[in-house]
Formats: structure tokens, sequence, C-alpha cells
């Protein structure tokens, strides 16, 4: 039994007793509300001197038990239901995993094209906006790591309830809903047409036949991302993203070696494109269409916050800290392919692209480069749109299954998640067929999904950390924030206007 000391109180009151708990109670989530924790009341100088043989032990295992409920509290302010969705069913992530996800779901087929918007900025503005883009989405990146836990605890481990806590309920899901799961399901979308494309192209070069239609590839595609989704969690296709990033790295950095190493075709240029019609508005709407396809390098911003919630964190050890480290390594590499792609690829076409990166190798040096290396390069592009499928479709999964949950108040059984899942491919890929063009539409989802990367970080940092107004952090995502929202406007605005002049070769239904 614990031992009772009396202590004398300074104030007049009458003497508190002081009670020694027996060693089965430290561990109880009620020792926070005892006397022995020493919160509220006034202290006396006896109260530090418990006068008890076992005085020091005692001292230190109720420190040792009252720092352990303090980092408890800070961890417990979570949604009871996060537990039985996919994003947040497992939170042993570190700095690996994070590295993992963000290289999977940050580098992909996007890069490919930026070589595209160098043909229109040139040599100079196409360096100097890649690089401002690169740096200004990675001050946004930190911004929403910083964001993911509140000074109450309180972790968002989805961008739309970030959003939701920063604008409010209505205004919140108006601003991020649609672009977020445009992001999500879109690019699910572009992954099917671009990965069973190439499995078409893979198996050309491989065996010089084609037995298979475009849609039967798409099939192929779509039944081999289904099968690979049937991973429970977000930390359980850790080793996906590894495999995808792997490959994404090694393809990028193939086909710039690739393209710089052979001589430059007859008739390259690096002289603007002639628009058609010629004229300062179809000039400026081209240079926003190029702004539009570096945008659209960069978009996995919407799935850092889910990233980071699949990890534990406290208030000694938040999972921030591990989650920067890894956004920082994985950016390294990401830099080191995007730069040398966008460089390599415009030195060695320069004009003559219209596609991207991998399908000008394959027009220009398809008879002079290795089936070894055209077929491997294909391959890990396959590879890399399976894995990219898996992390970008994980809100997705998980925001179906939330509404099961809201309504059952119970966990999604094994059998209807799979049947989700399926559900979600079988979307997928009817989109897929029905807009097979979708992937020349890079400036205007760059132009759409902008904000989720560049504006609404800086809006949110102002409206949760509340900086003191008119100080240069305060100027500064202000200023960052109107920035990208203007750009968003001007980018779509030119998108759409090129596509009405210059056209764009829409078959519905028709996949090439």
């Amino acid at each position: 039994m614990g031992e009772v000391v009396e202590v004398k109180s300074n104030s007049g009151t009458p003497a508190a007793v002081a009670v020694a708990a027996p060693p089965f109670q430290l561990h109880s989530p009620s020792m926070s509300r005892s006397p022995l924790m020493g919160g509220g009341g006034s202290k006396s100088p006896l109260t530090g001197r418990i006068l008890t043989p076992l005085a020091s032990p005692m001292k230190k295992a109720i420190a040792s038990v009252h720092g352990f409920l303090e980092e408890v509290g800070h961890i417990t302010k979570l949604d009871p239901q996060d537990a039985w969705l996919p994003i947040t069913e497992s939170r042993d992530g570190n700095a690996y995993y994070s590295a993992f996800h963000s290289l999977s779901s940050g580098i992909g087929v996007q890069a490919l094209v930026l070589p595209l918007a160098f043909t229109t900025l040139g040599w100079i503005w196409g360096m100097l906006c890649l690089s401002l883009a690169f740096g200004w989405q990675l001050y946004t990146l930190w911004l929403l790591i910083q964001l993911h836990e509140s000074e109450t605890g309180t972790r968002y481990s989805r961008y739309l309830r970030l959003s939701m806590a920063a604008f409010g309920e209505k205004l919140g899901k108006l601003l991020a809903l649609f672009p977020t799961m445009y992001l999500s399901g879109g690019t699910c979308v572009t992954l099917v047409i671009i990965g069973g494309g190439t499995m078409k192209m893979f198996f050309q070069i491989v065996s010089e036949v084609n037995p298979l239609t475009t849609v039967e590839w798409y099939v192929v595609f779509t039944c081999s991302a289904v099968v690979i989704a049937q991973l429970p969690n977000l930390n359980s296709i850790a080793g996906v993203s590894l495999v995808g990033a792997i490959s994404a790295v090694t393809y990028c950095t193939v086909i710039w070696v690739a393209s710089v190493t052979k001589d430059r075709p007859n008739g390259v240029s690096y002289e603007p494109a002639e628009l058609k019609p010629a004229s300062e508005v179809a000039r400026l709407c081209a240079v926003l269409n190029a702004l539009g396809i570096i945008a659209f390098a960069f978009r996995g911003h919407n799935l850092v916050l889910e990233i980071q919630g699949t990890m534990p964190s406290s208030a000694k050890h938040p999972a921030r800290k591990p989650m920067w480290r890894g956004v920082k390594f994985a950016y390294f590499l990401i830099a080191l392919c995007l730069f040398p792609l966008a460089v390599g690829g415009y030195w060695a076409y320069g004009n003559l692209i219209k596609d991207g990166v991998f399908e000008a190798l394959y027009k220009y040096h398809g008879q002079d480069t290795s089936r070894i290396i055209l077929g491997s390069t294909s391959l890990l592009i396959v590879i890399n749109c399976l894995s990219s499928f898996q992390i970008y479709a994980m809100p997705a999964f998980d925001n179906l299954e939330f509404r099961y949950i809201s309504s059952r108040n119970k966990p999604c059984p094994w059998w209807l998640r799979s049947g989700l899942r399926a559900f979600f491919g079988c979307l997928v890929f009817f989109i897929a067929v029905a807009l097979p063009f979708l992937p020349s539409l890079a400036g205007l989802i760059g132009g759409v999904a902008l904000p989720v990367t560049f504006a609404y970080p800086c809006f949110m940092w102002i409206q949760i950390k509340q900086p003191k107004k008119y100080s240069s952090v305060w100027y500064l995502n202000l200023g960052l924030g109107c920035l990208g929202m203007v750009l968003s406007v001007l980018l779509v605005t030119g998108a759409v206007w090129s596509i009405v002049t210059m056209g764009i070769e829409i078959h519905f239904f028709k996949p090439q």
C-alpha cells in the first residue's frame, strides 16, 4: 500500500495529504489528475521532499510517468475511425517510407514532357521558370509538413481536412475537394493510358508483333494495378513505392543519357515554335501553356499529409522531422532527374519534340538504339506507372471506405474493400477508353492543380499559424498565395484558348 505523508501549506488552507500510489497505478491515465503530478494549486517548500525512505526513486518514477502521459496526450487526439481507413490504418512509417512514397509520387511520366515547355520558353526562361517552380513547391511542401500537426496535437492526415481546418468546412471543401480528387482520379486515368500504351510499345519492341489492341492493353494494365491495389494500406505499399522510385530514376537517367550521346537529328532548332495563328495573344497563351506543363511536373503535394499521417508522432519526436528528412532526400534525387531530362531532352531534339522525350528517342533513334535499352526503358515506365497508380489511388480508396464507415460505424470488411478497389479500377479504365486524349491536356491539368501545390499551403499557413500581420513571413506567404491563384486562372485560360485555336486530336472511345 502507499504511504501517507502530511504536507504543510503556505496559504493557510487545510493541509493536503499526498498519497504515494502503489506501483501498479503508475501506468494509469488517471495519474495525470493526481496531486502528485503537481497540476494546479500552490506549492509548499516541503512538496518536493516527500518524507519517506523511497522519496528519490518515487520522484523519478512520478516524473517519468508524467512525461509519458504528456507524450501520450499529444498523440491521442485522433479520429477513432482513422484506424479503419487505409491511409492511417498503420502508423509505423519512417523517413525511409517517406522518401519512397515522395519519390514515387513526385517523379514519373509527367517529367518526360518537360522539354515541351522549353520549346516555347527557350533556354534562359525555361531554366529560370523550372528552377523557381522547384524552389517554390519545395517551400510549400515544407509548409504542409509543418501544418500536419496543430499545437493542440490534432493531426491532419488528409489535404481536405487541413483545408477545412484552415478555411472552414464549406469553403475548405469547395477549394480542395475537386482539385485533390481530380489529381487522384485524373492521374490514375492518365497512368492507365500511358501505362497501357507503353505496354503495347514494349511488346512491339521485343517481339515485333502486336496481338492485342490498345484497349486490351488498357485492360491488362488495369487488372495488374487492381491486383497490386489489394495491399491493405499506405504503409503496406512502401515496397511498391521503392520499386517505382528506382524504376523512375533509372528510366529518366537512361532516356536523357541516350538522347545526348546520340547525334542530333537534322533540322534541330531552338527558336520558339511558330504559332498558328501568329499573334501576341497566341504567343502569350503558348507561354502560359508551357508554364502549365512545368506546374504539372510537380503534382505530389496532395499526398504529402497522407504520407506523413502514416508515421508515429509525439511531443518529443514529432512526425515532421523524419518526414522532412525523407522529403529532402527524395527531392534531391528528383532534381537530379528533372533538370538533366529537361535540358538534355531539349538540347537533343529542340523543337522536334511533339509528345515527350521517350517518344522522340524512339522516333529519331529507334533504329540505332539497342532493343535492350528501348525495351528495358519501356518496361521501367510500365513498372513506375503501376506503382504510382497505387499511391495516387489511395486517397480515392480512403474516401470510398470512409463513406461506408461513416454510415455503418464499423471497419470495411475485406471483401467489400476488394470490391471497392476493383470498382475504382473499372471506372478509371472506362474513363481512359472514353477520353484517350487526356495526356494531351498537361497544361490544363497543371493549371487546375496549381493552387494545391503553390497557393493553398501559403494561405493555410497564414490562417492556422497566424504570423504577425505585415511581417516578412506574412507578406511572403500572402504574395506567393495570390500569385499562385492568379497563375492558375491564367494557365487554365491559356490552355483552353490554345486548345480552341490550335486544336487537339480528340477521339472519344478510340484509343490509338
